[in-house]
C-alpha cells in the first residue's frame, strides 16, 4: 500500500501555524528532545517519530489524565501523524493504531489532520482489499445472533436475578411522545421514562445485528476496552485492542471468564462510519442546552455496570440486546453507602443486587429491550 504521499500531505498541513505554534509551546515546557526529534520526523525519519512518540506518552501518564499539559496531547497526536505517515507504506494495520491512538490520547488541535489521514488510509486498504476486517469475529455469527433472543420472557428473566428484584415500582413506558408532553410530564419533574418507538429508523437497529458488518466498517481500529466485573473490582484493568478481537471476545463461550466492556468511550466521534447508523432524539434538546457527550457501550452477557450516579440527565438508547437497570432516587443517595474516595465517589459502596434488594428505599426497576430508550435525571442506577 503506497499512501506515503497522501497522508505525508496531511501531516504536512499540520506542519504549518499549528505545528509551529505547538512546537514553541512544547520547548516552553521543557520538551527540547521531543522538538528535536518531530522536527527530524518531519523532514522523514521513522525512528525520530517513534522517539518522539515515546516521549509524548510518557509526558501522558507522568501523573492524573486532569493535570496533564494539553500542549502534551497534542504533542503526542502530531507524534502519531508522523509515524503513521512514515510507516503507512510498510504496515496499514500499524497506520491505523498509530492514528486511532491519536484520536484517543491526543488532543482537539490535530483532529482534523488525523481524521483526514485515517480516510485515506483506509480508502488506500479498501481499494488493495485490505479494509474488509481480518479478523475472526465473522466465524461467530449464529451465536451473535443467538445472544439477541436471550432473555426475552420473564421467566428467563428470573432466573437470573435475586427474589424479589422485580417486586418494586415499574418505570412508565411511552410510545412516540411529542417533545412537548416529554418536557411537561417527565422532563420538568425529573421523572424517568421508558420511550418506546423512538430509534425504529436507526440504521445500526438492523445493520449492527450482522457483526460482519460491523467487523468490516471497524475491525481493524483500535479502542480502549475495560476488562474484568467491573471497575471497583481488584482484577478490573483497561486494554486497547481492535474492535475486531473485542468482537470476537464479545462473541465468544467463554467470554465470561474474559469479559470485556467498551464504556463510556466517544466511539462516534473515532469511527464516524457507526455514527451515520444513529440519530440523536430531540428528547436530547429538552433544556435547551448543547449535548454533553455521546458515548457507546458494548458488551456481552452478563455485564454488570455498579450502583452510581452521573453529573447530567441521560437518555440511554437499547439498540441491541437487554439490560436491567434499577434507579433510586437522589434523595437516598447518601443512603447508598458512596466511595470517599474522588475518583469513586459517584459509585456506591454495595456490591451486587441481592445487597440493595435488602435496601429499605424508593427504588424503581425496568426491563429494557432492543429499540427502547430511557430517559433519566441525576439519579443513581445499577446496570446489569
Amino acid at each position: 500500500v503506497d499512501t506515503g504521499e497522501p497522508t505525508g500531505a496531511a501531516v504536512a498541513a499540520a506542519g504549518g501555524e499549528k505545528r509551529a505554534m505547538l512546537l514553541r509551546q512544547i520547548t516552553e515546557e521543557g520538551g527540547f528532545a521531543f522538538v528535536a526529534s518531530a522536527e527530524k520526523a518531519a523532514a522523514g525519519d521513522l525512528r525520530a517519530a517513534e522517539a518522539a512518540r515515546d516521549m509524548a506518552w510518557e509526558q501522558l501518564h507522568s501523573g492524573p489524565w486532569s493535570e496533564v499539559e494539553p500542549a502534551w496531547r497534542h504533542a503526542y497526536a502530531l507524534a502519531c501523524l508522523h509515524v503513521a505517515s512514515l510507516g503507512v507504506g510498510d504496515d496499514r494495520r500499524a497506520a491505523l493504531r498509530a492514528l486511532d491512538m491519536g484520536l484517543i490520547m491526543g488532543g482537539d488541535l490535530l483532529r482534523a489532520e488525523l481524521e483526514a489521514a485515517m480516510k485515506l488510509v483506509a480508502a488506500d486498504g479498501n481499494r488493495d482489499g485490505e479494509g474488509d476486517g481480518a479478523g475472526d469475529a465473522g466465524r461467530n455469527v449464529e451465536r451473535w445472533g443467538e445472544g439477541f433472543s436471550r432473555n426475552q420472557d420473564l421467566g428467563d428473566v428470573l432466573k437470573l436475578l435475586p427474589v424479589k428484584s422485580l417486586s418494586c415500582k415499574r418505570i412508565e413506558r411511552r410510545t412516540c411522545i411529542s417533545l412537548e408532553a416529554f418536557i411537561q410530564d417527565y422532563f420538568l419533574r425529573e421523572s424517568p421514562v421508558i420511550l418506546s418507538g423512538c430509534i425504529d429508523h436507526w440504521p445500526a437497529r438492523t445493520k449492527w445485528k450482522d457483526i460482519k458488518y460491523l467487523e468490516k466498517i471497524a475491525g481493524d481500529r483500535t479502542i480502549p476496552v475495560e476488562v474484568g466485573k467491573s471497575y471497583v473490582c481488584n482484577e478490573w484493568r483497561q486494554d486497547l485492542i481492535t474492535f475486531s478481537q473485542f468482537l470476537e471476545r464479545m462473541s465468544s463461550p467463554d467470554c465470561s471468564g474474559n469479559l470485556t466492556y467498551l464504556a463510556q468511550h466517544p466511539l462516534f466521534d473515532q469511527i464516524k462510519e457507526l455514527r451515520e447508523d444513529i440519530v440523536v432524539p430531540e428528547y436530547c434538546y429538552a433544556g435547551g442546552g448543547e449535548l454533553q457527550s455521546l458515548n457507546a457501550w458494548f458488551g456481552p452477557h452478563g455485564t454488570v455496570t455498579p450502583l452510581h450516579h452521573d453529573p447530567h440527565h441521560n437518555l440511554f438508547a437499547q439498540v441491541l440486546g437487554r439490560k436491567y437497570i434499577r434507579l433510586y432516587h437522589a434523595s437516598v443517595s447518601e443512603d447508598l453507602y458512596p466511595h470517599m474516595e474522588t475518583m469513586l465517589s459517584n459509585t456506591s459502596q454495595v456490591r451486587g443486587l441481592s445487597q440493595i434488594t435488602m435496601l429499605w428505599l424508593e427504588q424503581m426497576y425496568f426491563w429494557i429491550c432492543m429499540g427502547e430508550n430511557i430517559w433519566q435525571a441525576k439519579k443513581i442506577e445499577l446496570d446489569l
